[in-house]
């Protein structure tokens, strides 16, 4: 279950036997909060998500997000730096600490060059995409699905490299990613990539809320012509849309196709940007 947390001067937690000062709230959504937090034992800044377990399922649910992340050591997925569950009264309160990414998400990122009139280049996109498919490359190999891929839940490393974090979508039984699972998948996918080309979803704010995928499968998504984008590109944006899910690519055959066409950059990660 982890290790004690106790409350100590004001502001500050230890957790696994090291010191934490609270800094600020960087957010909350539903029965979570994230704060961020410096480790005074190192000096690094931590995001500290705290989930309000009302009932014992919650704090199930906690704890398998917490076995979710670590099933994972791949420099495309979030780790877990440490777990703790902290009883608060008649409740508990499941506290996750992560890695802490000053960049933000995609999709912030997307959105600052968009209020500058600007968008991810070609060569940034499929640097960021190859990165997005070798996570999603070991989560399937482990017999998982992501299940709620999108710009918001892919953090953005100090080198640009792509992290996919919210593994709480994955806290269901293990299932298996061929067929339609893999076509969904796809389909996720294809919505990141239409929102690092064109500064936005294809389905505007549904798109934001998760619900794409499900519009995408009973609809031909329309391409908007941009000279920014190789005819390479878009065929592989329109590959991953399609409606047919027999016509989508696989992941392996994707990693391959990006592989191919990562620009040559000496020296330099190609899963970073």
């Amino acid at each position: 279950m982890g290790h004690a947390l106790c409350v100590c001067s004001r502001g500050t937690v230890i957790i696994d036997n090291k010191r934490y000062l609270f800094i600020q709230k960087l957010g909350e959504g539903g029965f979570s909060y994230v704060d961020l937090v410096e480790g005074l034992h190192d000096g690094h800044f931590y995001a500290l998500k705290r989930i309000l377990c009302h009932e014992q399922q919650d704090r199930e649910e906690a704890q398998r997000e917490a076995d979710m992340h670590r099933l994972f050591h791949h420099p495309n997925i979030l780790r877990l730096v440490a777990y703790c569950l902290r009883e608060r009264g008649a409740k508990h309160e499941a506290w996750l600490l992560l890695p802490f990414f000053k960049r933000g998400t995609l999709w912030n990122e997307i959105e600052r060059l968009k209020d500058k009139g600007n968008f991810l280049t070609e060569d940034q996109i499929l640097q960021l995409l190859l990165g997005i498919c070798r996570g999603l490359e070991a989560i399937h190999a482990k017999g998982y699905a992501h299940r709620d891929l999108k710009p918001t839940n892919i953090l953005l490393g100090d080198e640009g490299q792509p992290v996919l974090m919210d593994l709480g979508s994955m806290n269901q039984a293990c299932i298996h990613v061929e067929g339609s699972r893999q076509a969904l998948t796809l389909q996720s996918l294809g919505c990141v990539l239409y929102a690092m080309m064109f500064g936005e979803g294809p389905y505007d704010m549904v798109f934001q809320k998760g619900d794409s995928v499900a519009l995408a499968v009973q609809n031909q998504l329309s391409i908007p012509q941009s000279p920014r984008h190789s005819s390479a590109v878009r065929q592989l944006l329109a590959s991953m849309m399609t409606v047919d899910p027999q016509q989508r690519p696989h992941i392996p055959a994707l990693l391959s196709q990006l592989e191919a066409l990562q620009p040559p950059v000496p020296g330099q990660h190609t899963t970073q940007i």
